[in-house]
């Protein structure tokens, strides 16, 4: 090994993001927000008929409440769920952005490790996006705001 990082760390906007999953089929979309986050705001739809895609996207939690303790496994469960290995583009998801650029670099260092180049893509404004001037989310960007697939718990 050279010591050059192979996996890339990248950001996109929801729109484009959903769009790069149609694109490669081979894509994978991780959700890395909580089991409450899940239950309580939804989660994004890749399998219905409004999203075309007939995909499906691994929640695998990054911090655990309600302590928000660093998932220590995160790594692990991702590999699990996804089947033994990732595919060459990961997009990760959380409520606003910050939680999921955190795994996104996790990953793109772990898959340095095990020499495997990933491209790790953070999903920007996230599932419910930035607080309005109310601190309420959902009202000024994210998934849910640019009008993508998602259900309910």
């Amino acid at each position: 090994m050279t010591g050059e990082n192979r996996s890339t760390v990248d950001e996109m906007i929801p729109p484009d993001v959903h769009e790069a999953l149609a694109r490669n089929p081979d894509s994978l979309l991780v959700d890395v927000r909580t089991r409450a986050e899940w239950t309580f705001t939804g989660t994004p739809d890749l399998t219905g008929l409004d999203s075309g895609l007939g995909k499906r996207f691994l929640p695998v939690e990054w911090q655990s409440f309600p302590d928000m303790a660093r998932n220590e496994r995160f790594y692990d469960e991702l590999i699990e769920q996804a089947g033994g290995s990732l595919p060459e583009q990961v997009f990760f998801i959380c409520r606003s952005g910050g939680r999921s650029m955190a795994a996104a670099r996790h990953v793109a260092e772990m898959s340095d490790a095990a020499g495997q180049a990933i491209r790790c893509t953070n999903v920007a404004e996230g599932f419910e996006g930035d607080l309005d001037e109310n601190g309420h989310r959902g009202q000024v960007n994210g998934w849910k705001v640019h009008g993508l697939p998602w259900r309910q718990g």
